[in-house]
């Protein structure tokens, strides 16, 4: 798979009305003979590794891409990320593959820009030990226990390093398991010019600094390797 998911919707982003569709085309639940299209399959999947990662699901969450794509996003409207789409795909009558690929995008697009903490820190907990988080994360060991139990809010720029923690860790789960993710951060790579990703992950870092976004992009084709 090879996604753009560098793209971030605007937040007010809806769905084209029904009309614009050609509502001629086959409907979404097809019969078990049926193959879904490629871009829906393609999607769901997207968007079932994005919201794993996130902790919104759990693994084996899809198993048909048609049959389960209405659960996953209302799993995930439930999180608060896409709400207005996915209402509106609900209420919907016999939803093309058009339809359904078109919200499908929107949820994925959606899922890259919504920092979900409370979701987020058991599912990336479960994946690093607390010391190796909270040097990613550029915070005190101290300060990740109390963000991570609720003691305290988690701060905007905190959830920010969160979530891209989150995605680059969703993205290697592709190729790797748990050590091999938690050790991927701590090798030197060519590509990073002889860093660890780790090494780019200092200090109060932005997931939009340089640093940061080659250590997504160097996960991400990891990602699209292991799907050839």
């Amino acid at each position: 798979m090879d996604f753009d998911s560098g793209r971030v919707m605007p937040a007010n982003l809806d769905l084209p009305s029904p009309s614009d569709y050609d509502w001629n085309m086959a409907p979404v639940h097809n019969d078990s003979k049926s193959s879904p299209s490629p871009p829906v399959a393609a999607l769901a999947i997207e968007a079932l590794r994005r919201a794993e990662a996130m902790g919104l699901v759990e693994a084996g969450f899809l198993r048909d891409p048609h049959k389960d794509a209405s659960r996953l996003v209302r799993r995930i409207r439930e999180a608060g990320i896409a709400r207005g789409p996915a209402l509106r795909f609900e209420h919907a009558e016999a939803p093309s593959d058009a339809e359904l690929a078109a919200l499908l995008q929107v949820v994925v697009d959606a899922l890259e820009a919504s920092p979900t903490p409370k979701y987020e820190w058991p599912a990336v907990s479960r994946v690093f030990e607390a010391e190796q988080l909270s040097s990613l994360l550029g915070i005190s060991l101290s300060s990740l226990r109390r963000y991570e139990s609720g003691a305290r809010e988690t701060p905007d720029d905190v959830a920010a390093r969160l979530h891209h923690v989150a995605l680059v860790a969703g993205d290697l789960a592709g190729a790797y398991n748990e050590v091999g993710i938690r050790r991927w951060f701590d090798r030197k790579r060519t590509i990073l010019d002889g860093k660890t990703p780790a090494a780019l992950l200092v200090g109060e870092w932005n997931p939009d600094d340089s640093g940061p976004r080659k250590v997504r992009a160097l996960a991400q084709s990891l990602l699209r390797l292991s799907a050839t």
